[in-house]
């Protein structure tokens, strides 16, 4: 059985790596005026889906050791699945639209210190 402080780490670290490449994204949109032709493309990508991957399992893991998971999600949560689900569009939408980048690139910082508030507080 996995112990909640692995299955912490492994949802940080999914975290982190949400945010390097959403970072590297929306850097090359607001550099490079985006596009799909990029030499990092395919490694922002994987990066980017093992993150999402990581962060799913760990928060899950986290969940089931906290005994939440039985008997349904509480709001909190599936705010937090909100969340997730914006970071898993964003770096699609990117590329196509550069110049959303920037705003983007704010909406990162509030959409993350969001999630983080409510994994802390579980306020509902």
């Amino acid at each position: 059985m996995i112990s909640y402080p692995v299955y912490k780490i492994v949802h940080l670290v999914g975290v982190l790596m949400i945010f390097l490449a959403l970072g590297g994204a929306a850097t090359h949109a607001i550099n490079n005026g985006g596009g799909k032709k990029h030499a990092w493309r395919k490694s922002i990508a994987i990066t980017h889906g093992m993150g999402l991957v990581l962060s799913l399992v760990g928060g899950f893991g986290l969940l089931a050791r906290l005994g939440i998971v039985h008997g349904g999600l509480p709001g909190w949560v599936l705010v937090k699945l909100g969340i997730w689900t914006a970071f898993a569009v964003l770096v699609g939408v990117l590329p196509r639209k550069p110049q959303w980048a920037k705003p983007i690139w704010v909406g990162m910082i509030l959409l993350g210190a969001t999630a983080a508030y409510l994994a802390g507080s579980k306020p509902f």
